[in-house]
């Protein structure tokens, strides 16, 4: 690393319970600009608890979270953080949106009312699907879509609001091989060209592994921050797959 990168998250002595429960103890992680971190590790490890904690839907009952170098509890500019959570593709069936209403929604209470806003809000909503591959399903209700394209359609209203920071929980949760496989490449192609930093929890890390620059594997504690390669090489991963989680393969 030849030069000091930003950092744009900062967990310091994490700790959440629920009741007695430990979810989370004693983390400490940055995550710096660019990065792509894969989240992993058991059912039950904390996954998803640590990421609510970053992005302030949960709150620890020890230690303190930094975004962009401000503490959690004064961070106002929540525009540069974009946020999918777990099992966000279930829609109501009866309540037929629109893409283009799905990715409008996320703009509205950012821009002014007019009518040049509005064209310009048509604009960036273009532009926007045509990045993630649904530019011709502009129009269509999102229930009629396929899981995987409104996975694609959640990644362009994150993205509306122009974040400098993704974080996803579980998002290929219940759609094929193929499906995950596109919409990791997609994810891909976000941080490498458009230098989005992204961190993912996931289980599929034998699919996500080839985009990933570090991984943080998590069971309540920290048992490993670091570069990806590294990672492959681990007595962490050893442990893992002794244990039976089937988590790694190599990069293709």
């Amino acid at each position: 690393m030849n030069q000091k990168q930003e950092e744009i998250v900062r967990v310091e002595e994490v700790s959440f319970f629920y009741e007695d429960f430990p979810a989370v103890k004693d983390v400490n992680l940055s995550i710096y600009r660019g990065d792509f971190l894969a989240i992993i590790g058991p059912n039950g490890s904390g996954k998803t608890t640590l990421l609510k904690i970053i992005v302030g839907l949960l709150k620890p009952q020890k230690g303190r979270v930094y975004l962009f170098g401000q503490a959690l509890e004064e961070f106002s500019d929540w525009h540069k953080v974009g946020y999918i959570q777990q099992k966000a593709t279930h829609f109501d069936p009866i309540f037929p949106i629109s893409v283009e209403e799905v990715i409008a929604c996320s703009l509205r209470s950012s821009q002014k009312v007019g009518r040049r806003a509005k064209d310009q809000s048509k604009e960036k909503i273009e532009k926007i699907l045509k990045l993630v591959g649904l530019e011709k399903e502009i129009k269509k209700p999102i229930t009629k879509l396929s899981g995987g394209q409104q996975q694609r359609v959640l990644i362009a209203r994150a993205l509306a609001t122009e974040p400098e920071i993704l974080l996803l929980d579980e998002p290929t949760t219940g759609v094929d091989y193929m499906t995950q496989e596109s919409f990791y490449d997609l994810l891909g192609q976000l941080n490498q060209e458009h230098q989005l930093t992204i961190v993912l929890v996931t289980h599929d890390y034998g699919i996500v592994n080839k985009h990933v620059n570090k991984v943080a594997c998590l069971n309540q504690k920290l048992i490993y921050h670091g570069e990806h390669s590294e990672f492959c090489q681990s007595a962490v991963v050893q442990e893992l797959l002794s244990g039976g989680h089937h988590l790694v393969s190599h990069r293709h």
